[in-house]
């Protein structure tokens, strides 16, 4: 039976820790995250991505290095000046690279044909703070096609709850589906949801997305998956950064 894992945020917290730890580097997983994202969207036009602190504000920086060796036009708009190594590895490499960088002020979406969400993570709990919640808004009414990375920035991660969410064309999530984004909560933000294996070993087993037309009974640890959830991963779990 075809079927996606589907876990709790700690579960895959501890996976991606375990795996870079034993198998492959942050560094690697990051670069692997961001080759996820640029294989799911028919890029165009002026990109903007939008990018906060830690690691998802890395994908971002990691995707603009992506999109700019591969002579596609985009500036990164940045919330947050906090870098983890992994991220100010490839915020380095972006600026090497002459990819505009500027902080976030009102209208900095204004042209964008696409944005890209990669603001806040799967751990974020809560109610979103200025300029957080400015900007969601923001790209909310915005025109451009929106891609969010991982989850939908103001999104709960175990839950799909959100008090103030982007709203997306389409959501990359990354390593496995976390339980939020296919929850009945988060439906109304996101109208397509695919999955990026970046080659994380999976800590433990828990729930099972499967089809509709899936023939499972109630005690076979199996949920139904959500129309907008892509069965088919994008598997990127062999990416290696290039020389």
């Amino acid at each position: 039976m075809k079927y996606l894992d589907c876990i709790s945020v700690e579960n895959m917290r501890e996976s991606d820790r375990m795996t870079i730890e034993n198998v492959v580097s942050g560094r690697t997983l990051m670069y692997r995250a961001a080759m996820g994202v640029f294989r799911a969207v028919n890029w165009h036009g002026e990109i903007v991505i939008a990018v906060g602190g830690g690691n998802n504000g890395g994908d971002g920086y990691a995707l603009a290095c992506i999109l700019k060796r591969n002579n596609y036009t985009c500036r990164i708009v940045k919330l947050s000046e906090k870098l983890t190594d992994d991220s100010g590895f490839y915020a380095k490499w972006a600026e090497s690279l002459g990819v505009p960088c500027e902080a976030y002020a009102s209208g900095a979406f204004a042209d964008a044909d696409i944005i890209v969400d990669c603001l806040l993570g799967t751990g974020f709990r809560g109610t979103l703070r200025e300029p957080w919640l400015s900007a969601v808004q923001e790209i909310n009414s915005s025109k451009a096609e929106v891609v969010s990375v991982d989850i939908n920035s103001g999104m709960n991660g175990d839950t799909g709850e959100a008090e103030t969410a982007v709203h997306s064309d389409i959501t990359v999530t990354i390593g496995y589906v976390k339980r939020g984004p296919v929850s009945p909560n988060a439906a109304r933000y996101m109208k397509k949801l695919v999955v990026a294996d970046i080659g994380i070993v999976l800590a433990k087993a828990e729930e099972k997305l499967v089809p509709a037309d899936a023939d499972i009974h109630s005690d076979d640890g199996c949920i139904i998956a959500p129309d907008y959830l892509t069965m088919e991963p994008i598997d990127v779990s062999l990416e290696e950064l290039p020389n």
